[in-house]
């Protein structure tokens, strides 16, 4: 089987081929041709995944997945949530993310915080959602080199170290794309 997974950051589809079957061939979007940036203009998390997929199925007419992630701080109101990638703005620039959310966090307590994944598939002419959510904290500084995004920042609770201390395996096993992953892996099993 060939399923499209609606992303051009390599990153991510380094982290999403280690935990899929060998059975599954995962495509990117370049590997399709697909290589303009896909519209994120909806104002939730699920929205964007929504867009994505429906993007890919309406232009490419191939099943899909795609997904969005917003990292959601409780004492920010949620920021940045579906904004995360550009919090710092339109360059998507992980260190100056990290810099303007440890800037807004200075004077705060408390720095509960989630990672949220949502991903959306479209396959076989029907739309289906799995959501994975990891709690955790944010750090006062940078930890690690591993990882990307908010990782160094992050670090999931019942955990000594950031996301950017873990290996793959260990990321995944608790992170909040790993747990979407693994509904949609456990869908596409049956």
């Amino acid at each position: 089987m060939k399923l499209v997974f609606a992303t051009h950051n390599k990153n991510k589809l380094i982290e999403v081929q280690a935990l899929f079957p060998k059975n599954i061939t995962l495509l990117s979007l370049d590997d399709i041709g697909c290589f303009e940036e896909i519209p994120e203009t909806a104002d939730t998390i699920d929205g964007n995944a929504i867009l994505k997929a429906e993007y890919i199925r309406e232009h490419y007419n191939l099943d899909c997945f795609a997904d969005d992630t917003g990292l959601e701080v409780k004492s920010l109101n949620g920021e940045p949530g579906v904004f995360s990638a550009r919090y710092a703005g339109e360059d998507k620039d992980s260190d100056a993310n990290i810099d303007k959310l440890l800037a807004n966090l200075e004077n705060r307590e408390n720095r509960e915080a989630r990672f949220k994944t949502v991903i959306a598939l479209n396959m076989n002419d029907h739309e289906l959602l799995f959501t994975g959510i990891c709690e955790g904290t944010i750090l006062k500084e940078k930890k690690g080199d591993q990882g990307f995004g908010y990782d160094p920042v992050f670090q999931p609770n019942n955990s000594d170290k950031s996301f950017a201390e873990m290996d793959l395996s260990e990321k995944s096993k608790l992170s909040h794309r790993g747990k979407a992953l693994q509904y949609l892996i456990a869908y596409l099993a049956k």
